[in-house]
C-alpha cells in the first residue's frame, strides 16, 4: 500500500520512479523495496517521509476479519555520486619550490626543481622532488594532491551516509511518524505535525503533498528558532 502510494505520488509530481529492488513477503505483500526517484528536489521532498508508518485495518488475510496493526519503515537516501569530480582552483594553491636533496645532504641538482604544493582550503601538503624537471615535479605533485582530495571528499560522503543511517528509527510502537487508520474509522494522521485527514483513500492515491509541506515548514521554523534572532 505504501509503495503504491509513493509511486502514485511520483507520477503526480511528474518525477521518474524506477523500482530497482523488490522482495515479496513470505505469505503476502512486500518484504522490502527500493525505488530510485529522479526529479527536481526529489530528495528535499521525500526526506519528510523517512520513519515508521503504522497501518490499522481489517486484514484481508485474516479469515476472522479481525483488526490488525502493522508497521513499515521508510527511509530516504540522497544519491551519492561515485564519480566524484575534484576541481582544484588555482587561487586555492600555494606552490613553493626548493632544491631537491639526496642522501647525506648532497644536492640532486643545483636548481630549485623540487615542488611543495599546499591546498589552502584543506591544509593538505604534498611535495615531489623525484624528477630533475620542476614542471614534471609540479605535475606529479598535482596528481598526488588530486588523489588525496578525492579520498578526503569520498570519506566525507561516507560520513554523511553514516549520519543518515544513525537517524533510522526502529520499527516499533511509539516510533511511528504517521498512522493510516481504516478501522473502525478512516483517518490519516502525522504525529510530528498533528496534521490529519479523514480522506484516507486520497492519501493512498498519492495525495501526500500537504503532509510533506507541513513537516518541511515545521522543520524550517525549528531550524530558524534554533539559530536565534
Amino acid at each position: 500500500m505504501l509503495m503504491r502510494m509513493y509511486l502514485r505520488w511520483i507520477e503526480r509530481r511528474g518525477f521518474r520512479g524506477n523500482v530497482i529492488d523488490l522482495q515479496a513477503g513470505e505469505e503476502a505483500g512486500i518484504k522490502s523495496a527500493t525505488v530510485e526517484v529522479k526529479g527536481e528536489y526529489a530528495y528535499g521532498f521525500l526526506k519528510a517521509e523517512s520513519g515508521v508508518h503504522r497501518l490499522v485495518r481489517i486484514s484481508p488475510f485474516d479469515a476472522n476479519k479481525r483488526r490488525h496493526t502493522s508497521f513499515a519503515s521508510v527511509f530516504v537516501y540522497p544519491e551519492i555520486e561515485d564519480n566524484l569530480t575534484v576541481e582544484i582552483k588555482e587561487d586555492d594553491l600555494r606552490i613553493d619550490t626548493f632544491r631537491a636533496s639526496g642522501a647525506g645532504g648532497q644536492h640532486v641538482n643545483k636548481t630549485s626543481s623540487a615542488v611543495r604544493m599546499t591546498h589552502l582550503p584543506t591544509g593538505i601538503v604534498v611535495q615531489c622532488q623525484s624528477e630533475r624537471s620542476q614542471l614534471q615535479n609540479k605535475e606529479n605533485a598535482f596528481k598526488v594532491l588530486k588523489s588525496r582530495l578525492y579520498q578526503l571528499y569520498k570519506e566525507k560522503e561516507e560520513e554523511k551516509l553514516q549520519e543518515i543511517e544513525k537517524k533510522k528509527k526502529k520499527i516499533e510502537w511509539g516510533s511511528q511518524i504517521r498512522s493510516y487508520v481504516f478501522h473502525p474509522y478512516t483517518l490519516v494522521k502525522d504525529h510530528r505535525t498533528g496534521l490529519e485527514t479523514p480522506n484516507g483513500q486520497a492519501v493512498m492515491d498519492g495525495e501526500i503533498d500537504e503532509f510533506i509541506r507541513s513537516y518541511l515548514g515545521q522543520s524550517k521554523e525549528s531550524s530558524n528558532a534554533g539559530k536565534g534572532n
